[in-house]
């Protein structure tokens, strides 16, 4: 068997609008639905903007690990359009969510944030995002979450 490799597709920096919380859940002790406002993606595969109105049903789970479930829509700069559609997990100790949630920057070497992500779209110049997956290395910050994206080879 290869031993996977990977290759950087781009960053993404996404804005975050207020959250509604929908509370405690069957699922775990907190659903919350954060719109993405905003957003910029850039990297050596394809670069643009994140298109307003995708939302992460973001779960605290009742261990106390974040579960984002993501849908988003990637605009290209050469105007394809593509959805990219995610979930991961961030955990760490409370205090730092607590730091977090009051806004501060936290070294993201404090916490666990990884995202597992595929792709899908009708352009042919990136119908190739169709057939691959990706993972991403996360960070979140005042505005939203950062990540680096890569293709698993």
């Amino acid at each position: 068997m290869t031993e996977p490799r990977f290759d950087l597709l781009f960053q993404i920096k996404i804005e975050l609008s207020s959250a509604i919380e929908l509370g405690a859940t069957p699922y775990g002790r907190l659903r919350r639905v954060d719109t993405f406002v905003e957003g910029r993606f850039e990297g050596p595969k394809l670069s643009g903007t994140l298109v307003a109105g995708g939302n992460d049903l973001r779960l605290t789970r009742f261990d106390g690990a974040f579960h984002p479930d993501v849908r988003a829509l990637l605009r290209t700069d050469d105007g394809h359009h593509v959805q990219m559609i995610y979930e991961g997990i961030r955990s760490g100790p409370e205090e730092v969510w607590d730091r977090i949630e009051r806004g501060e920057d936290v070294d993201p070497s404090e916490y666990y944030f990884r995202i597992v992500a595929r792709f899908e779209t009708g352009s042919e110049k990136y119908g190739w995002l169709n057939r691959i997956l990706a993972f991403g290395s996360g960070v979140r910050l005042q505005g939203g979450p950062v990540y680096d994206i890569y293709q698993v080879l």
